[in-house]
């Protein structure tokens, strides 16, 4: 059924075409939306017309005309006018068959919304897929992208009013929610299109909603995909991104399936064979041991490409206190991450210290 809003705006804009009092009534005779007070007075007349049920659907009195809105031949509504400035029964069938109109076009989004959620979540045969995309309109074969937007604050129904203004007028995308929070967009490309353009797409989405909504978002999506069965693929790969993000990446609100490197890798590993790695490395003990200081300057010198001279420089410390520093790590670990081989060790170990502290949680 259409909103109270829906319909009061709607009833607004008739009374000020036809100068009618007007109000919308439901089956159960309780009148949901009216432009003027004394609608409320009308209650018999609408008993009587629920009572007779006209064939018409249309009945007219000197006091009121009563107007039968149906869906799919189902009745949802009653229209009342009073005083109306024309021809009230041509006038009255014209309001009805808008209000149908809207009732179908409301329809036919919650269809696709619905269709849209399942296909997401794998909850569709095969052959279902190809029947209610046919009576939806949806294209079986077309380039899409799944994008989701997660915002830094609980409540998503700003990001998801803007997201709607940048993509909802097109027929071809679609946006909904599925778990609280998150925004979800299946983006349609063409055919030339590649990932630096959905590159852009996920720019374009960040900055858009950072400057109208004032929300800091991050967005993640998964790989292209050619047919609709396909989407709940990119579905599952942009929801892994988001993950692996919180985990590996937590500074970078632009996040892709194809470009997660030893990430994706890591996040897939089970705990046990974690722990196994971690007691090899360390001997034993945990990342804890090191302070935060000594960190953030092997991370640095990661960055680097293990350049000691360019990593002091930018830590603004002496050269001598960096390597310092970095012996510390090789007197407790063994592992001179100076030397690539051991600095790859010593990363991914980082790495997966990281998961197992989020798999913990």
């Amino acid at each position: 059924m259409l909103t109270n809003s829906v319909l009061q705006q709607t009833l607004q804009s008739i009374e000020k075409i036809t100068k009618a009092k007007s109000s919308i009534w439901n089956m159960s005779g309780t009148c949901l939306v009216k432009t003027h007070l004394e609608s409320e007075q009308k209650k018999p007349e609408i008993e009587r017309f629920l009572k007779e049920m006209p064939v018409s659907g249309v009945h007219i009195t000197k006091e009121a005309a009563l107007f039968l809105i149906c869906r799919d031949e189902l009745p949802c509504y009653i229209l009342l006018m009073e005083d109306c400035d024309g021809d009230t029964e041509i006038i009255g069938r014209l309001c009805s068959s808008q209000f149908e109109a809207l009732l179908r076009a409301y329809q036919t989004h919650l269809d696709k919304n619905r269709f849209i959620q399942n296909l997401l979540l794998d909850n569709l045969l095969l052959v279902d897929i190809h029947n209610q995309a046919k009576k939806l309109h949806i294209e079986m074969e077309a380039l899409r992208v799944v994008y989701v937007i997660e915002p830094k604050r609980e409540d998503s129904s700003i990001v998801h009013e803007t997201v709607k203004s940048l993509y909802a007028s097109g027929a071809k995308d679609f946006i909904t929610t599925i778990e609280e929070g998150n925004v979800i967009l299946v983006k349609t490309f063409r055919s030339q299109d590649d990932y630096e353009q959905i590159e852009k797409t996920a720019r374009v989405i960040v900055d858009n909603i950072s400057a109208e909504a004032m929300v800091t978002v991050r967005v993640a999506y998964g790989t292209l995909v050619h047919e609709l069965r396909e989407v709940s693929k990119s579905y599952k790969e942009a929801k892994m991104a988001l993950d692996i993000g919180r985990i590996f990446y937590s500074h970078s609100k632009i996040l892709a399936y194809n470009e997660l490197g030893i990430g994706r890798l890591i996040y897939q590993l089970p705990i046990s064979l974690c722990e196994m790695f971690m007691k090899e490395v360390f001997h034993g003990s945990a990342m804890e041991q090191f302070d935060e200081e000594t960190l953030n300057a092997v991370n640095k010198f990661f960055e680097n490409n293990l350049n000691v001279s360019e990593t002091a420089r930018q830590l603004y410390v002496h050269r001598n206190t960096l390597v310092y520093r970095l012996e510390k790590i090789q007197k407790i670990t063994g592992l001179d991450v100076r030397v690539f081989d051991d600095a790859l060790t010593f990363k991914i170990a980082m790495m997966v210290s990281e998961h197992m502290k989020y798999l913990k949680k």
